[in-house]
């Protein structure tokens, strides 16, 4: 952790956080985006989170309790909606939400691949609740992530992104199925598929180059 901007660690702490409690949760069969909107009382479950993620991640757990003072603090920024919503997340770049019975590693598979959808700021938390509640439902693909209000350097320009996954780029019959949904919620205008292999070798659409694989 030594290596890690002592200014970033307490990002780079809620972000594990967060992706550790969603993980739980979800082998609960429960959604935390779902325990936040329904203001349904998870506090006991995150407090226990907390203390042993704090006894596994020492100097991370010592760098929330710096800035946030304590545990029910985190808790009460997360019924905020911080980790939730892309709009109100400002400790990281990016909200996933994994599709029931899908392992959290399968987006990073190199058949996988996924749909880019780019959106103004303003649009990007309702658009993220359809695509986020159809991937809940297993009607789009294996995972979806979409960038927040989180300033990227690595952003070209001020709109956000939501990524909607498929495990296979060659099954092309599965793929279009999940773009046919996404028309039906909405998503009616051209989007473009890119593959994991060209994000892996760091390939991006620049002087007219061409990236996508697919595009409907």
């Amino acid at each position: 952790m030594s290596t890690i901007d002592p200014d970033t660690l307490p990002d780079v702490a809620c972000g594990l956080l967060f992706h550790l409690l969603n993980r739980e949760l979800q082998d609960q069969g429960l959604f935390l985006f779902s325990l936040v909107e329904n203001r349904v009382d998870f506090r006991a479950q995150f407090l226990a989170l907390f203390q042993d993620f704090c006894g596994n991640y020492p100097e991370l757990g010592e760098a929330l309790l710096r800035k946030y003072e304590s545990p029910d603090k985190v808790y009460d920024l997360i019924c905020q909606g911080e980790g939730v919503m892309p709009g109100k997340t400002t400790t990281m770049h990016w909200i996933v939400q994994d599709a029931p019975q899908v392992h959290p590693d399968a987006i990073e598979d190199e058949l996988a691949g996924k749909w880019l959808i780019f959106l103004p700021p303003e649009e990007i938390d309702e658009a993220w609740i359809r695509v986020r509640d159809a991937t809940c439902r297993n009607e789009l693909g294996i995972s979806a992530k979409v960038s927040t209000a989180r300033p990227n350097p690595d952003s070209r320009d001020n709109r956000k992104v939501i990524y909607v996954y498929t495990p296979d780029w060659q099954d092309e019959a599965d793929v279009m199925r999940v773009r046919e949904t996404l028309r039906e919620l909405g998503f009616v205008d051209r989007l473009g598929y890119k593959r994991n292999i060209e994000t892996y070798k760091g390939e991006y659409s620049e002087k007219g180059k061409k990236v996508t694989f697919y595009s409907a």
